[in-house]
């Protein structure tokens, strides 16, 4: 299996990122995925999470602000961010697993660097 995220960059603070993440080489519509970041000198942690029945779930601190979802169809997992804050300045991984409780021991992509500037 193989998964590579796309999207990240610098944005100012406020700002809007979108991060796209392509899966091959499983079935994707039966995965749970979600994304982690892991800012510098932190462990990753996962910030938002999505069933295979489309049920979300998203950390305290990007709830309201940070939206995923997916598209089963395209075998693509989505992140969008808006009001960006520094301490959003992570990289971003997409993963995806069999079930949540065990997603952090599914296939990782290499991450996208989001750089939020004040």
């Amino acid at each position: 299996a193989s998964v590579v995220e796309s999207g990240g960059g610098l944005v100012q603070v406020g700002g809007s990122l979108r991060l796209s993440c392509e899966v091959s080489g499983r079935t994707f519509s039966n995965d749970a995925a979600g994304w982690y970041r892991r800012a510098p000198g932190n462990r990753p942690e996962l910030v938002a999470s999505i069933l295979y029945n489309g049920m979300t779930d998203y950390k305290d601190s990007v709830l309201g602000r940070f939206t995923i979802s997916r598209d089963n169809a395209k075998n693509s997992l989505y992140l969008q961010m808006n009001r960006l804050r520094p301490e959003d300045t992570a990289v971003y991984y997409c993963v995806v697993g069999d079930q949540l409780a065990t997603l952090d021991y599914g296939t990782w992509g290499k991450g996208a660097l989001v750089t939020v500037s004040s």
